[in-house]
């Protein structure tokens, strides 16, 4: 008899045990737990050390690091009717376990599907060339809107990045074609630019010469001292009149006394 009754309460007392075990929940610095009483909404608890009543109370575990969710390739048709394929990567986390557990069914899930969808409403509304060279301003427009929409989620979405805009063969070849064509057309208002440069510096050298003559006839005679020294060939210099005219009529003046 003493034997039995040692055996039930031995028993009871395991029960006990395994029952305040089952009891003690341990969250890390980075979890929370939401707890529900009776199928009801409690509280959010943690971190540390906590006690859930078993059959009476349940709790669901939400983590509140940040997320790092890829975004499968998505087929976009740009504003100017072009197929290309984009994927992004988004960086979010929980700020309201509440309404993570709550408010959606699967958060995780949910923010995967309003990503694509909202990649792909916001690059449909801009040109190709927007978005290989806009992809910063890209990025915040799509954090904006999955940030606004996901509020009630009890989710902040930190950051987007779009990896990578893959276009086709045919695409890439056109892209090529218009930039060497541009590359032309630069190198040719250069040189455009540099030839009406040039000319202004011509027309104001004219202007200079035609006011002076004697600067006219300086630069002929630098001009011979320059192409004196070729004495291979023999070179045909006009010789200005008015050069003539000042060295005759310096012959012919008559001496001072």
């Amino acid at each position: 008899m003493i034997f039995d009754l040692n055996l039930g309460l031995g028993t009871i007392l395991l029960l006990l045990v395994a029952l305040v075990a089952s009891s003690l929940r341990i969250l890390r610095e980075y979890e929370r737990g939401v707890v529900f009483m009776l199928g009801r909404f409690w509280k959010v608890k943690g971190p540390g050390l906590i006690v859930v009543i078993p059959g009476i109370q349940q709790m669901v575990k939400v983590d509140l690091r940040v997320v790092t969710l890829d975004v499968p390739s998505q087929d976009v048709i740009s504003r100017d009717n072009v197929s290309v394929k984009v994927n992004a990567i988004i960086f979010f986390r929980v700020i309201d376990p509440q309404k993570a557990i709550i408010q959606v069914e699967n958060y995780l899930v949910a923010t995967s599907q309003l990503a694509q969808t909202t990649l792909r409403a916001v690059l449909g509304k801009h040109e190709l060339d927007e978005m290989l060279a806009e992809r910063e301003r890209l990025n915040l427009d799509v954090q904006q809107i999955l940030d606004a929409q996901t509020d009630g989620w009890g989710i902040k979405v930190a950051n987007v990045e779009i990896k990578h805009i893959d276009l086709n063969e045919s695409m890439i070849r056109a892209i090529a074609r218009q930039a060497e064509a541009e590359r032309e057309r630069r190198a040719k208002v250069i040189h455009a630019e540099g030839e009406k440069q040039a000319a202004e510096s011509l027309m104001k050298a004219a202007e200079m010469l035609s006011r002076q003559p004697a600067a006219m006839q300086l630069r002929y005679l630098q001009t011979l001292t320059q192409i004196a020294g070729d004495k291979a060939s023999t070179i045909v210099f006009p010789v200005p009149v008015d050069l003539l005219k000042g060295l005759l009529d310096g012959q012919s003046r008559p001496p001072q006394a």
